[in-house]
Formats: structure tokens, C-alpha cells, sequence
């Protein structure tokens, strides 16, 4: 059973809470510390785009990439029209190709969670390749404890046309949550049912600053009041470094 496939048509629609706009003056912000020219961003694991269009907005180049054909059509669609279009690709983050460097690359709103942890050396890797050296690296986690928290709870999430039903599974032997949702979407006077399953990972922070260090990233940084931090997200920056020959 596969993800963001029936769900990516009502990503938008059931996570109309999410603050986008915090998260990009947050990466503002840090691009503001850090100095030099950010101009050229990689929004890594961009789902339906809803944060790629707003620092393309902002003034920003954007290359988005994701592993769902479903969420890339969506963001497509809602980024026809910006002064400039961002290039969408579809990757999974452990087989990133760019065709050069970026000056940032942001993974926002548990896209870093979904990674197994034996593929977070390889995707740190293939970062640390396509961000210029002096770039940033910036990315959220849930915490662990959060995902613990969320075991055996049932939520419901309900519009006009849709009716979403997802139950949380802490999985102690894998350290990650599994989701078993169930989509009822309205056709005319029927009503279509589909379902997903998604995992995703409880990285533990301090284990994530190990392996950004080893792939030749610095200045790693553990931000605790950062956007949704009371909903048991961490945000972590890095520098890439200078002279990295790993």
C-alpha cells in the first residue's frame, strides 16, 4: 500500500492549518545569518509545492523534488503562472541529481521523518554534493517522544467533499509511527473509498548532527523555538562545508 496517492488531491484542503509563511521567514531569517547570496533553493521532499510557491514569490529560484508523481502534479499545477516557474523533479531524496549546486536546500514538515534511517547517509551525502560550499542545509524532524505520544490515537479530518479517518501505531522495534488512514471521497452522490499507509521515522537529533558532521557539514544547530515547536518539531540547520573530502 502505497502514500500521497488518493491523499495528494486533498493534501491542501486537510492541512489548511499548516503555517507556511512561518517556515519561510524562518529560512529568511537563517539565509540573514549566515551571509552571502541565497538565491538558488532546493525544497527537498516538496509535496504539493505549497512552500516552493511562496519563496518563489518571495524572489527566490526553486527546484523541487519529491518521490510522489501524484504531489508533483499538484505542485505544478499551483506554481503555473508564478514570474518564474520552479523545476519540478521526481526523486527520492536518497537518489538526488541535480544539474549543479544550490546556495540552500530546505526539508520541511516531516519530509526528513519519512526517510529510513539507513538512507539518511546517503541522502546527507548526496546534500552535501549539491549545496555550494558556504550553502545551508535546513530541516525539520518529530521529535521522538511525539511520535510516542501519538500511539493508539484516532483522528478525523472532514470537508464538504472529503472525510479522512487515520490511526497512529508506535512501532518501538522500528522507532516509528505508522499511519493507517482511510479516504472517503464524494463522487456525485456516491462515495469512493481508498486507503494509504505512512512511516515515518523518529530521528533522534543529536544521531542527525553525527551524520550531518560526517558528510562534511558545520555549525550544526538544534532549534527548539522554531515553527510548530509545540507540536514536537525540531528545526536543524548546517553549513556546508569548505573543504569536505569524504
Amino acid at each position: 500500500m502505497s502514500c500521497y496517492d488518493s491523499l495528494a488531491s486533498w493534501y491542501d484542503q486537510l492541512t489548511g492549518d499548516v503555517p507556511y509563511g512561518a517556515f519561510a521567514d524562518f529560512y529568511e531569517t537563517e539565509f540573514g545569518r549566515c551571509g552571502g547570496e541565497f538565491r538558488l533553493l532546493l525544497d527537498l521532499c516538496c509535496g504539493t509545492g505549497t512552500l516552493t510557491a511562496e519563496m518563489t514569490r518571495r524572489g527566490y529560484e526553486l527546484i523541487g523534488v519529491d518521490a510522489s508523481v501524484d504531489m508533483l502534479m499538484q505542485a505544478q499545477e499551483k506554481c503555473v503562472g508564478l514570474p518564474c516557474a520552479p523545476l519540478f523533479l521526481n526523486q527520492k531524496a536518497e537518489e538526488l541529481d541535480l544539474y549543479g549546486t544550490v546556495d540552500a536546500a530546505y526539508c520541511s514538515l516531516d519530509g526528513m521523518n519519512y526517510i529510513p534511517p539507513e538512507a539518511l547517509p546517503e541522502v546527507f551525502r548526496r546534500l552535501h554534493l549539491f549545496v555550494r560550499p558556504g550553502g545551508l542545509v535546513l530541516f525539520d524532524v518529530r521529535l521522538p517522544d511525539w511520535f510516542r505520544s501519538l500511539d493508539g490515537q484516532i483522528f478525523l479530518d472532514e470537508k464538504e467533499d472529503v472525510f479522512c479517518v487515520w490511526r497512529a501505531d508506535y512501532q518501538e522495534e522500528k522507532n516509528a509511527v505508522l499511519y493507517g488512514m482511510d479516504l472517503f471521497e464524494r463522487r456525485g452522490r456516491l462515495w469512493s473509498r481508498s486507503a494509504e499507509e505512512h512511516l515515518e521515522y523518529a530521528h533522534d537529533p543529536e544521531h542527525l548532527r553525527i551524520l550531518l558532521e560526517r558528510a562534511g557539514f558545520s555549525s550544526v544547530v538544534l532549534h527548539e523555538d522554531g515553527p510548530q515547536s509545540d507540536q514536537g518539531r525540531m528545526l536543524i540547520t548546517a553549513i556546508r562545508g569548505e573543504d569536505f573530502h569524504g
